[in-house]
């Protein structure tokens, strides 16, 4: 990060260079001399020097950063209301991209989603994969539904009922999400648009126990499991025209609960109890070809719960009791064969980031219930909301268009 102080940048670099970090694919180098570093490279006419309030030449000191090993130099400068994001390639002596996007006030609501739309732009140029820092995670705590952003900044609270929320899972395009609230006994399926926190409730829920709401990947389609005195199964209903209910498992002194679509919405992976303990089946879309998902050890295995489809298609992440405690386990779809992520403490409920890289979880790690991040390349692990009591965490898709950019 090229050092730029004023024009109230400090605060977007500084959001930006986290950004960076937590994608997990970066190293993000401290530069020697601070703000007095010679940036451009001397011309005919003198040395030029860009400190803080000076304007970069063109001719940034590529030999500099290749000696300290970058890849990569990012300049963010602000021209009138506009924020210009500079991406050069140091090994090619170069500019690698220009990205210009129009940064609200920081008192402005839409402030860190916009800086978070540039740091995502920028890894898309340098590294040719979307980034995810325009993310934001749904929990739970308290019995009210929060966000957060994914570097876990702006809490806000956006379920305004009084009464217990559960189970919030977003809509694919994340301009919706559901949830299910508690109401005399009896579960509620809301859908709720983000922007306006306008709700609706879904026909035929209310009835029964109603809970673990997930949308299709049309959004046209929410599958929930129902309790009843006869037991717990999934059923659909389509939330566009709001009918059309459809039971997809028949439990026969069994349970069958927690849905979740794949990417193409052709499977729903859950939990059943049929095995003795809950284990996580797949199935056909419309309740056909039932069959055991994730492999398990009969009298070894402990019990597996809270499924998710990864947005790629090719895990599932879920968790499992291992010697009386939980830990969070990755399914290989095509294999499916599994693997222990974790080991330390208690961790659950595990949510995939839109990048199908990252998953936070739920872990008393530290000595309490809180929000984790873990790269599943890398295998670090960093807080994602250093208070206690979170639960059920939902990651968000990419939440809004990119900034338009020029080559």
């Amino acid at each position: 990060m090229l050092p730029r102080k004023g024009m109230g940048l400090d605060s977007v670099r500084a959001i930006v260079a986290r950004d960076l970090d937590y994608s997990d694919r970066f190293e993000v180098i401290s530069l020697p001399g601070g703000d007095s570093i010679r940036l451009a490279t001397p011309s005919s006419g003198g040395t030029k020097t860009a400190h803080s309030d000076r304007t970069l030449s063109a001719a940034l000191n590529y030999p500099l950063y290749q000696a300290l090993g970058a890849d990569f130099a990012l300049d963010i400068t602000a021209a009138g209301d506009t924020t210009v994001g500079t991406l050069h390639d140091i090994a090619a002596a170069g500019v690698r991209r220009t990205v210009r996007a129009v940064v609200p006030r920081s008192t402005d609501p839409e402030f860190r989603q916009a800086v978070h739309r540039l740091a995502d732009q920028m890894v898309q140029a340098a590294l040719g994969t979307a980034g995810i820092a325009a993310t934001r995670v749904l929990f739970v705590k308290d019995g009210k539904v929060y966000q957060i952003d994914q570097d876990g900044a702006d809490q806000k609270l956006v379920s305004s009922s009084d009464r217990q929320a559960m189970s919030p899972a977003w809509e694919s395009d994340g301009r919706r999400f559901a949830y299910m609230e508690f109401q005399a006994g009896h579960g509620w399926l809301y859908v709720q648009e983000m922007a306006t926190g306008k709700r609706s409730a879904v026909a035929t829920t209310g009835t029964a126990l109603d809970f673990t709401p997930a949308f299709s990947p049309d959004g046209q389609t929410l599958a929930f499991s129902r309790a009843t005195e006869e037991g717990t199964d999934i059923y659909t209903i389509n939330v566009k025209n709001n009918c059309c209910l459809r039971r997809l498992t028949v439990g026969h002194f069994s349970d069958n609960l927690s849905p979740t679509f794949s990417p193409d919405g052709q499977r729903i992976a859950f939990v059943s109890t049929r095995p003795g303990l809950p284990q996580i089946y797949v199935m056909a879309a419309d309740g056909t070809d039932q069959q055991l998902f994730a492999p398990f050890d009969y009298g070894v295995t402990g019990a597996s719960n809270a499924p998710e489809w990864s947005p790629d298609g090719q895990s599932v992440a879920f968790h499992r009791d291992v010697a009386g405690t939980l830990q969070v386990f990755v399914l290989d779809v095509r294999t499916r064969t599994v693997r222990q992520l974790t080991s330390v403490g208690r961790n659950e409920d595990p949510t995939w980031a839109p990048d199908s890289r990252h998953l936070a979880f739920v872990s008393d790690r530290s000595g309490y219930r809180q929000l984790w991040i873990i790269d599943l390349e890398t295998g670090r692990i960093r807080p994602l909301l250093q208070q206690s009591g979170a639960r059920l965490p939902a990651w968000s898709p990419r939440l809004s268009e990119a900034p338009s950019s020029t080559p």
